[in-house]
């Protein structure tokens, strides 16, 4: 029994760790895109503004 336990964690282990470490890292861009994505619409109204004057 422990033996089919260990197989499974050993098997399913590298792929999940894999996983997690592929999302925290897609997740740190998605945060910077949304940041990006946030200060947009403040910038296009600051360059209309200037090409204005």
């Amino acid at each position: 029994m422990n033996e089919h336990w260990l197989s499974i964690i050993t098997e399913v282990g590298f792929p999940i760790a894999v996983t997690f470490y592929l999302l925290h890292r897609i997740e740190t861009k998605l945060n910077t895109l949304i940041e990006a994505i946030t200060i947009l619409p403040e910038k296009l109204l600051i360059n209309s503004a200037d090409k204005k004057q």
